[in-house]
């Protein structure tokens, strides 16, 4: 990407964009429950495609918004007015004229709602903002010309602003004719109540390992035996799981877990070296990936002490470490109060510009006093 080239919001780094994405893994129930409404001439003006960050939801969106405007309504019948066979896949050919405008950003049937540049700052703004959700009026008003089917894809829902979501609310309230909204949500409990009463959901759930494996390979990404440890780490998620590769977020997670079986005597040149590394120019992804894989640590830390039972492990040690820090609930319940408040302490330090070797030393110094309560 040049320097002259905007931003693209919802592009995952080290990834293809969702719309460069032809196969989608591991989401059959969802793609065969859109294709039974289309099919059974039930298609509902609205879809809520929801779940966690990064499992495939845009790339099913952009899937659904190929497939609408590359099939014809069965109503409209074959070239001598035959029935059309009903669709059993939302596949469409990559040198489909259709696909080749989606991906090029010029299909006249599609409008793409994402944060967009403030042109007085030049930065990517931090909302969708209402004027892109009004964009729409002028769309949509093109598609009652022409008569043509038209999708609308809003990635993700979730950072409209109220003024963008009460805008976008009034045009699913009096939706257009042959007018299809693709709604991407990570946390649909931030949409207003009336926007989700409005639409269909399509929930996606976590990848498999090998559905992670397959995912990951049509990134370019050849992740062997790591394919496991990764769906485990990632909860699922496809994206998390590239940035994980990306920023060797396994590596961090095996230097954690050797801190964390050295507690409660604290193994402090493992720490210092781990400091050195979150202060070094240009570390801020890797340090925010290490405070990410702390606190699941944390979690799964606590997990095992309520469940008595470690979850799946991502490296062979894990378990042992697992069991003996956190044994009982009440030491599930440190565990859990520890991450609460390195979490808090994090975001102050972020917010005041402390010092990133200090932020994670003091990180490190909390893990052991916690240990050692026990």
């Amino acid at each position: 990407m040049s320097d002259d080239t905007p931003p693209e919001p919802d592009r995952i780094e080290g990834a293809p964009h969702p719309r460069e994405t032809q196969r989608l893994f591991g989401h059959d129930a969802a793609e065969a429950t859109f294709l039974e409404a289309f099919n059974a001439g039930r298609l509902h003006h609205a879809w809520l495609i929801s779940g966690p960050r990064g499992i495939g939801k845009a790339t099913l969106a952009w899937r659904i918004a190929r497939f609408l405007l590359a099939t014809p309504e069965a109503e409209d019948g074959g070239l001598f007015g035959d029935a059309l066979p009903a669709p059993e896949t939302l596949d469409v050919p990559s040198d489909h004229p259709v696909a080749r405008r989606v991906l090029a950003g010029s299909d006249p049937g599609l409008f793409h709602i994402r944060r967009a540049v403030n042109e007085k700052t030049g930065r990517l703004r931090d909302q969708i903002v209402a004027d892109n959700v009004r964009e729409l009026n002028r769309f949509l008003g093109l598609s009652a010309a022409d008569g043509g089917r038209r999708v609308v894809l809003i990635d993700v829902a979730d950072e409209m602003n109220v003024q963008a979501a009460n805008a976008l609310l009034k045009m699913l309230e009096e939706p257009p004719a042959r007018t299809t909204f693709l709604l991407v949500s990570h946390q649909p409990d931030r949409l207003l109540p009336t926007i989700r009463s409005r639409c269909r959901d399509l929930r996606l759930m976590p990848l498999s390992p090998q559905d992670m494996q397959a995912a990951l390979a049509q990134a370019g990404i050849d992740a062997g035996e790591e394919a496991a440890a990764l769906a485990e780490l990632s909860g699922g998620s496809a994206g998390e799981a590239v940035r994980l590769h990306t920023l060797e977020g396994l590596k961090t997670y095996a230097e954690l877990l050797d801190i964390f079986a050295s507690l409660p005597r604290l193994d402090r040149s493992r720490a210092v070296k781990l400091s050195e590394i979150s202060a070094a120019r240009g570390a801020e992804e890797k340090r925010d990936m290490l405070f990410f894989l702390l606190d699941l640590f944390l979690m799964r830390l606590a997990r095992t002490g309520v469940l008595a039972q470690a979850p799946q492990p991502v490296l062979s040690a894990e378990p042992e470490v697992l069991g003996r820090l956190s044994a009982t609930p009440y030491q599930a319940r440190a565990w859990a109060d520890c991450a609460q408040e390195i979490s808090a302490r994090v975001q102050h330090g972020q917010a005041v510009n402390l010092d990133p070797a200090a932020l994670v030393l003091d990180t490190v110094f909390k893990l052991q006093k916690t240990a050692a309560s026990f």
